[in-house]
């Protein structure tokens, strides 16, 4: 006899703090898997909460929240009866140390008939577990359902069978008690090439221990982070043979039999998942999207706004939002100075009528007419060279935050990781807004996912002439970028070098270390880094007062960049 189990894969977009909207989620979640004729479905980690809960985990009245809601929960269970949930929470302990662990519940029929408290708690990039729980201890929980055997295991439980990053491996413990299948819940953030990494991580692990695997992931934006769900299952001999969409919900109903996956029809699953995922542009363009999104809808807003230079940050950024919100959704608004082109002016306009979205014209000659003549008599010098170029940005800053304040539409900042990581940009000016979206594309990335907008588009939804232009801020005679920084090829190489290092995907790394590499042999291209490196380290203040950017790279500026502000770099 060989039993067989039908399971449900529930990735879901679930809200942080929002623990009624989450019970309810789940809910739905769990009676569509019962329709389905599945005994267990899987949620993903901290899914109560939602995932990460941060400081929220300090407060007493929000503790109080979470007791209520795991009652709610087990009534909730009710109304499927015989399906096993599998739910992350933060469940309170006992004794010395923190007073909560991350812990997995399996629930059924309003009883909990099974505990498991995470003991690998991660502290590096955006983590920061250990802050809030308690280590479990190092024990093997097992629950049989069907005739199957399952273990389970929380996200970083399962990420160290190489025991690279700690001495414990719950993942030998757990193989130990001899499963039929090991159920893991999750919620690891996307970026680029990390979908690859869980599949080469569980694969390896799979094979190692001979052991069939589920792996549950939560979707949505959440502040700087986005999660793709991407949820899976692995088989020791033929790797990954099942994958849930990306970046949308969805609840995917398995069988497993004799260590063997398929259908809930009972068909055959296809050949192994490819190994690639999704085109590096098209990655960035759904992340970016989806963090928009979420961001703008859990912060309560329907509009959003942007200043339109006419060049390619602001038309990129405007493209992406219109996408993401619907083009009756976005505004912008064109700020020209004295120094503005009218083939500035033009393309924005140019731009708008493409994607669809209502355009206003700000003229601000006048107001900073205004401001040098009233610095000029109070201080007795006129204003000129730096000083008179960020005035003209925190012109225009303070006009899309008035239009922000008045209308209620979230602004959106514009900047690029070139720019920021060497701090050309205007604080209080072009750094003003409530979420940057391209903060994490380098200049030459910017350039490349325009132009897959347009081919995907099978139009120039972006103007070509935004796109050839030289690049220029337009705040004094003449300005060209390249006046103050190298090309952005040769920019972009030397930051990826120093900011990405090994974090780079392996394609990427081998490219950048070998330009790299062509620059310092010269002297003027170990004076140029030198120099890029000077201006990172210099510029950490403003990235400091930045709004936050949507993460795309493993080590993107915010939460998961900790560098002081004040110290002394060499």
């Amino acid at each position: 006899m060989n039993p067989m189990l039908t399971l449900s894969l529930a990735q879901l977009n679930l809200t942080i703090g929002d623990l009624a909207g989450n019970i309810a989620r789940m809910t739905a979640a769990a009676q569509k898997a019962a329709a389905a004729g599945a005994r267990i479905v899987v949620f993903s980690e901290l899914a109560l909460t939602g995932y990460p809960p941060g400081d929220l985990l300090d407060e007493p009245e929000f503790l109080t929240r979470i007791d209520i809601a795991l009652a709610g929960l087990l009534d909730a269970s009710r109304l499927t009866p015989g399906l096993h949930w599998v739910v992350g929470a933060p469940i309170r302990r006992q004794g010395p140390g923190k007073a909560l662990e991350n812990s997995l519940l399996v629930i059924k029929d309003g009883k909990t008939v099974l505990t498991y408290a995470k003991q690998l708690l991660p502290t590096y990039g955006i983590f920061d577990e250990r802050r809030y729980f308690e280590p479990g201890p190092d024990v093997a929980r097992t629950l049989e359902i069907d005739g199957v055997k399952i273990g389970f295991l929380i996200c970083e439980d399962a990420w160290n069978d190489a025991c690279e990053d700690y001495p414990a491996n719950p993942l030998v413990r757990l193989a130990a008690a001899k499963p039929d299948l090991i159920v893991t819940i999750n919620a690891s953030p996307s970026s680029i090439g990390k979908r690859e990494e869980r599949h080469a991580v569980f694969t390896a692990a799979s094979r190692r221990h001979k052991l069939p695997m589920i792996y549950v992931n939560q979707i949505g934006g959440h502040d700087q982070l986005i999660f793709d769900g991407a949820s899976f299952a692995v088989a020791p001999q033929a790797g990954v043979v099942f994958e849930a969409s990306r970046f949308t919900e969805e609840v995917a109903t398995l069988q497993f039999r004799n260590g063997k996956f398929s259908c809930a029809e009972g068909k055959t699953l296809a050949a192994p998942v490819p190994p690639a995922g999704l085109p590096v542009m098209a990655f960035y363009r759904r992340q970016i999207v989806l963090g928009l999104s979420d961001y703008a809808r859990r912060c309560g807003f329907g509009k959003v706004v942007a200043g339109s230079s006419g060049g390619i940050d602001s038309a990129l950024t405007l493209a992406l939002a219109a996408e993401a919100l619907g083009p009756e959704n976005v505004v912008a608004i064109t700020l020209p100075s004295r120094f503005s082109s009218a083939g500035s002016i033009d393309d924005s306009i140019s731009l708008c009528r493409n994607l669809g979205i209502k355009l206003f014209e700000h003229p601000i000659h006048d107001i900073v007419a205004d401001y040098e003549q009233g610095f000029e008599a109070a201080f007795s010098e006129p204003l000129k060279g730096v000083a008179n170029e960020n005035l003209q940005a925190r012109v225009r800053g303070a006009i899309l935050m008035e239009y922000s304040n008045h209308f209620g539409a979230l602004l959106l900042a514009t900047g690029n990781k070139s720019e920021i990581s060497v701090g050309y940009c205007t604080l209080y000016g072009d750094t003003n807004g409530g979420l940057g979206l391209i903060g994490d594309l380098y200049k030459t990335e910017v350039f490349a996912l325009a132009r897959h907008i347009n081919e995907t588009a099978g139009r120039k939804l972006i103007p070509e002439a935004i796109i050839e232009k030289p690049p220029s801020a337009e705040l004094a005679p003449d300005q060209k970028d390249t006046d103050s920084l190298p090309p952005y090829p040769v920019l972009d190489t030397i930051l990826k070098f120093l900011i990405e290092g090994d974090r780079l995907s392996a394609e990427e790394r081998d490219t950048v270390k070998a330009d790299y590499a062509r620059l310092a042999e010269v002297e003027d291209g170990m004076a140029l880094i030198a120099r890029v490196r000077r201006l990172i380290w210099k510029s950490e203040y403003k990235r400091r007062q930045a709004p936050p950017i949507l993460r795309l790279r493993p080590h993107a500026f915010g939460s998961g960049r900790r560098m002081p502000i004040a110290a002394k770099y060499e």
